[in-house]
């Protein structure tokens, strides 16, 4: 039950994040807004603004929610004024009202990390190995506590985060070459394969390596990791997109709703700070995804914006609803396999 109610309130906070950054630059912007709902289904609550205009509700699935704006879709609502209808808009305001959703889940992230950074301390991010399993490939190779790693396959790691990353991405069944700086100052160069193990029934590879989590306190360091943590998760976004397209990361690899609840139980497991940290984690995810130009997203929102300026001339409304309604049936698609991954992952 705890789980469940983390789940909720994570995806909850980070989606009335991203429809608080639509709503507050429809606003500014002149556009009538209808409705400003949190989950999905039948009304629940609802409330009408102080303006009498827009319509404050909570819906019965506590997954997804929307702002619903004028002008958005094809319509003939001669009760809105036409120049309040985002169509006529200007188009540098279309943009920062469809940017300005993934826009507030990178504020909220950089936020979240700096606090949780300033109150419960920033762990280290350089990647020196703390521990060497015996028994394991990289003792075998001749990895030892204290390396501290440069290049994973040719990619250079100046993070722990960009360790994981290539560890994660590198293909298991070859040898992943791994360049360690040694405390002499000297470089070598190891071939490592991971060992393949069972554990809960899941198929892992281990290379037998463990990284300092030592923490540092303080303003300079709280701001020195928030930088440096929002850079490598924006990365860590791109490598995983790039890989998903060269074949490097497969569609079943990634996690839908089951799994991030899933994730939710195992972070509450290990404390607060991590539930925490997970939120900016998703928050981010969440606005890179978003900003993908595909149809459907804000970023296929965006191209069409773009994709106007080129031309001089706004492409058709009904041609641009009809790709983004067949967008939002193939991101429908795609997340019920993913789901369904995800269910099967559990047994």
């Amino acid at each position: 039950m705890l789980t469940l109610l983390l789940f909720i309130l994570i995806l909850g906070v980070i989606i009335f994040v991203h429809e608080l950054g639509h709503f507050l630059f429809a606003k500014m912007n002149g556009v009538y807004v209808y409705e400003f709902s949190l989950g999905m289904g039948p009304r629940v609550f609802c409330k009408k603004g102080k303006d009498g205009e827009t319509d404050y509700c909570i819906r019965a699935i506590p997954i997804g929610g929307f702002v619903q704006l004028a002008g958005e879709e094809v319509d003939d609502d001669t009760s809105v004024p036409k120049d309040r209808k985002l169509q006529a808009k200007k188009a540098w305001q279309r943009f920062l009202i469809m940017f300005f959703g993934a826009g507030f889940n990178f504020i909220f992230a950089v936020l979240v990390l700096f606090l949780l950074a300033l109150f419960c301390g920033s762990a280290s991010y350089k990647p020196v190995i703390h521990d060497v399993e015996k028994g394991y490939p990289a003792y075998s190779a001749g990895l030892r506590k204290g390396d501290y790693v440069k290049e994973i396959n040719g990619h250079t790691v100046k993070t722990m985060d960009d360790m994981s990353l290539y560890l994660t991405i590198a293909d298991r069944s070859k040898k992943t070459s791994i360049v360690v700086e040694k405390k002499n100052g000297k470089k070598v160069t190891y071939q490592v394969k991971p060992k393949k193990e069972k554990v809960k029934k899941e198929t892992v590879y281990k290379y037998g390596i463990s990284l300092k989590t030592e923490k540092e306190y303080g303003l300079v360091s709280s701001i020195r990791y928030t930088f440096v943590k929002t850079k490598s998760l924006f990365k860590q976004m791109w490598v995983t997109l790039e890989q998903l397209f060269t074949g490097g990361v497969k569609m079943n690899q990634l996690s839908g709703p089951v799994g991030i609840f899933s994730l939710v139980g195992e972070q509450a497991k290990t404390g607060i700070s991590s539930v925490i940290y997970l939120m900016a984690f998703l928050s981010i995810n969440v606005g890179f995804i978003n900003l993908l130009p595909f149809p459907g997203f804000d970023g296929g929102h965006i191209l069409f914006i773009i994709i106007e300026k080129i031309k001089g001339s706004p492409v058709k409304p009904e041609t641009e609803n009809m790709i983004h309604t067949v967008g939002l049936f193939l991101l429908m698609a795609l997340m019920i396999y993913i789901t369904f991954n995800d269910i099967l992952k559990l047994f």
